[in-house]
């Protein structure tokens, strides 16, 4: 059994209900994988930072973090990006072992991805792997996060950041040797596709955006969503991941929508076509072009075919040609199970014994004698 130190960086409802499900799925991660995990602190914008016994994991509750008692040392000095330094220093042992997992869940900022870049900066020079939810690191830093994590030789996952735990990353790592992903396109956020199923039964847009809101899939601040700079962020992060684009959400090109949307949406539907809002990206030439923006689909279109929150994404290939992968349903356990994924995969890489290399010029194995030819010789 190997247990894992995590540290939450953020501790808003995905990362509670990722505790919630360490908690359910704890006999099961001990059983299939040998895993166990423990919540060795916590650091949030209003409660600042603590250090959490290990008991913390069993007693948590979606309120918060237990107050007081021997479950929970603040420190009040201590800035986010040092915590995760001290963190690293005082687990260091974890660390070293590969045992050490900084779990973000900060929100995101579209004007330069911080501060979770350098949260995670923090966390592989200090020898943790990463786990997170947010799209900006790999939207803004993808190469240079990348690069740092494999000098520390640590992970860093983000199966989270685009379609909750729909599994489009480790799909085309993992699964695809050999594939080269030439472009994509898709519908990756909830609200919008929301908003313009609603717009096309004639429902006003500030209601629909107000339902989103009310069930917690929209912020209260939606202007992330309708704007178009959520589905430019996740456009970045795929194409920076898949396509090695190197572009950031400033360099996709995005039209979002609106109440005026909403006579488009009807005029569509109208002439037998669907009005989503479309990311999209794929090379020309020598360079990547990314866009996000309303777009009147044929109704035989897969993505014509979503419904309310649902979301999807097809892969253009040069060997399979198309993949599709839809998510019919998402919320806070589907993120939270992204992070799960993404921890199962650490411990593998971490419990999975080295592999003993042969060299080419080895010896072939020399053969038992029988005991006659002993005799003989």
């Amino acid at each position: 059994m190997t247990t894992f130190d995590l540290l939450l960086i953020g501790y808003g409802n995905v990362a509670k209900r990722f505790v919630s499900l360490l908690e359910e799925k704890r006999s099961e991660l001990a059983r299939r994988y040998s895993l166990r995990a423990r919540v060795i602190g916590i650091a949030t914008r209003r409660e600042g930072c603590k250090y959490v016994a290990y008991g913390f994991s069993r007693t948590m509750t979606t309120s918060g973090p237990p107050k007081g008692g021997r479950h929970v040392r603040t420190l009040d000095v201590l800035s986010t990006l040092d915590f995760i330094r001290d963190a690293c220093v005082r687990h260091a042992v974890a660390a070293r072992e590969g045992r050490l997992v900084v779990v973000e869940t900060t929100t995101l900022d579209v004007r330069r991805g911080e501060p979770a870049t350098s949260h995670i900066r923090a966390a592989l020079a200090g020898g943790a792997h990463v786990i997170t939810t947010n799209k900006g690191p790999a939207a803004f830093a993808w190469r240079g996060l990348m690069r740092a994590a494999d000098r520390a030789g640590r992970r860093l996952l983000f199966e989270g950041a685009v379609m909750d735990g729909v599994p489009i990353f480790n799909l085309v790592r993992d699964t695809l040797p050999g594939v080269t992903i030439l472009g994509f396109r898709g519908v990756v956020n909830s609200t919008t596709n929301f908003i313009l199923t609603a717009m096309e039964q004639g429902q006003p847009f500030a209601e629909a955006l107000a339902e989103m809101q009310a069930m917690g899939i929209a912020e209260a601040d939606a202007s992330l969503d309708v704007n178009g700079w959520d589905a430019a962020a996740k456009t970045a992060a795929l194409a920076n991941v898949l396509l090695d684009a190197g572009i950031t959400p400033h360099d996709v090109e995005r039209q979002g929508i609106s109440p005026e949307t909403g006579r488009a949406a009807l005029a569509a539907r109208a002439a037998g076509r669907r009005l989503k809002l479309v990311a999209r990206a794929g090379r020309d030439g020598n360079r990547i072009t990314a866009r996000v923006a309303p777009e009147a689909l044929a109704d035989d279109d897969l993505l014509a075919g979503l419904e309310g929150q649902q979301n999807a994404i097809i892969l253009h290939t040069d060997l399979l040609e198309e993949i599709a992968m839809v998510q019919r349903g998402g919320g806070l356990t589907q993120t939270a199970y992204a992070l799960l994924s993404d921890l199962i995969a650490v411990a593998r890489d971490v419990t999975r014994p080295p592999a003993t290399p042969r060299s080419p010029r080895s010896a072939p194995p020399r053969r038992s004698l029988s005991r006659r030819a002993r005799r003989r010789r």
